[in-house]
């Protein structure tokens, strides 16, 4: 008897110790996965305080003076006020956009039974098969014909056709696991479609909403190919192409380089966030499950 009980506590011990070990491993790789990618922030940051000459001799350690005159320079010579304007104009219309469509399309597809359901859903992802950057020669053409080029709409359409697809996938997945006996309560109160949508079913898609609002956001504002090839206007040029250009010009003033980057990760980094409690319950509750 006692030898049973001994092994049944060795096995115990064995399976604390295994479980201990497991989460060691997995938390020493998640803690250098993190260093990895925030490091190259960090040295941005530290280096955006640096003097040019301080930065030719010292890139890695921290700076002897705090220069915030880079700041300053760099918002006056690569005109970051415009830039952030564009940015946020572009970024916050068409993830507005592509949100409200791509919810009422995946309300549809994932509540409602009709011939062609299937097929438009299979439509809809196929668009996650072609690749982005393929279409930028015909959709300069495209815009060319259509005088679309070089306006405050130009970069709305790209962004909000190509995130459809991701959207459309996100939310329809997660609002297929939404039990029926919640409509039909709510139609026998007397409750319309689109009163089910927006006073039901929106609400409780926060989640995915959330996942796929900072998806499209984050794309947007760090969107370069086709800023490029269908802005030219510097007036209408978004943060990342201001930004290439600036580098391009001004490559020895790696100080006000670094400045200006750092002050364009900053609105992401807060909106993210900001988001980052809707975007776990988003993940941990099924968004992302097909």
């Amino acid at each position: 008897m006692e030898s049973i009980v001994t092994t049944k506590n060795n096995r115990r011990t064995n399976g604390k110790l295994k479980k201990r070990l497991s989460r060691i491993i997995i938390y020493t790789l998640l803690g250098l996965f993190a260093i990895v990618n925030v490091y190259p922030i960090i040295w941005m940051a530290i280096n955006s305080f640096k003097s040019e000459q301080e930065f030719t001799v010292n890139q890695f350690g921290f700076p002897n003076e705090f220069i915030l005159e880079n700041y300053a320079n760099a918002w006056e010579i690569a005109n970051l006020g415009v830039l952030f304007k564009n940015s946020i104009f572009v970024c916050v219309t068409a993830t507005l956009v592509t949100v409200i469509i791509g919810a009422l399309a995946s309300y549809f597809l994932a509540r409602f039974k009709f011939r062609f359901n299937k097929i438009m859903y299979t439509f809809f992802i196929f668009g996650l098969l072609i690749p982005i950057h393929a279409t930028l020669v015909p959709m300069f053409i495209l815009m060319k014909n259509l005088g679309l080029l070089n306006t405050e709409i130009t970069l709305l359409f790209p962004y909000v056709a190509f995130h459809l697809p991701i959207t459309i996938f996100i939310l329809t997945s997660f609002m297929k696991a939404f039990p029926k006996d919640i409509e039909e309560s709510a139609i026998m109160d007397g409750a319309g479609i689109f009163r089910i949508f927006w006073s039901i079913i929106l609400p409780m898609s926060r989640p995915a909403i959330a996942t796929v609002v900072i998806l499209n956001f984050i794309y947007n504002w760090n969107e370069f190919s086709f800023a490029l090839v269908l802005i030219n206007d510097p007036a209408l040029q978004t943060l990342p192409l201001g930004l290439a250009n600036f580098a391009g010009q001004f490559t020895t003033n790696y100080g006000a380089q670094m400045a200006g980057l750092t002050m364009s990760l900053v609105p992401i980094v807060i909106f993210y966030l900001f988001l980052e409690k809707e975007i776990v319950n988003g993940m941990t509750s099924g968004a992302v499950k097909g």
